[in-house]
């Protein structure tokens, strides 16, 4: 079965810089589409951002050019670099992946992906 497992959250100022990681397994990364989302107490999941097979990305408007998302397929891993963080982006941050064929993928809907880890939480005070 399709095991994702989130890591690298924590605690950090505003300003600073994580990296979160997500490691696959029963997955190929290569040949899906996968995605961070988070969601933070109160307010509804929402896409942060999202990597094609070909390893097209794609960003909310709120990330503005901070954080960047990239895989590792050798790892089978994926990864969202977060700089520049602020107290807006405090929330549990989900890896998903989605099913073959990717859907629509590239529109940040939580409901495109099947695949969800347990989350890693970010918080920035």
């Amino acid at each position: 079965h399709v095991q994702l497992v989130e890591s690298g959250g924590g605690s950090v100022q505003a300003g600073g810089s994580l990296r979160l990681s997500c490691a696959a397994s029963g997955y190929t990364a290569s040949r899906g589409c996968m995605g961070w989302f988070r969601q933070a107490p109160g307010k509804e999941r929402e896409g942060v951002a999202a990597i094609g097979l070909s390893g097209v990305t794609r960003y909310a408007d709120f990330v503005n050019g901070r954080f960047t998302i990239s895989k590792d397929n050798a790892k089978n891993t994926l990864y969202l670099q977060m700089n520049s963080l602020n107290s807006g982006d405090t929330a549990m941050y989900y890896c998903a992946a989605a099913q073959l064929g990717c859907g629509n993928w590239y529109l940040l809907r939580p409901n495109d992906y099947h695949y969800w880890g347990q989350g890693t939480q970010v918080t920035v005070s």
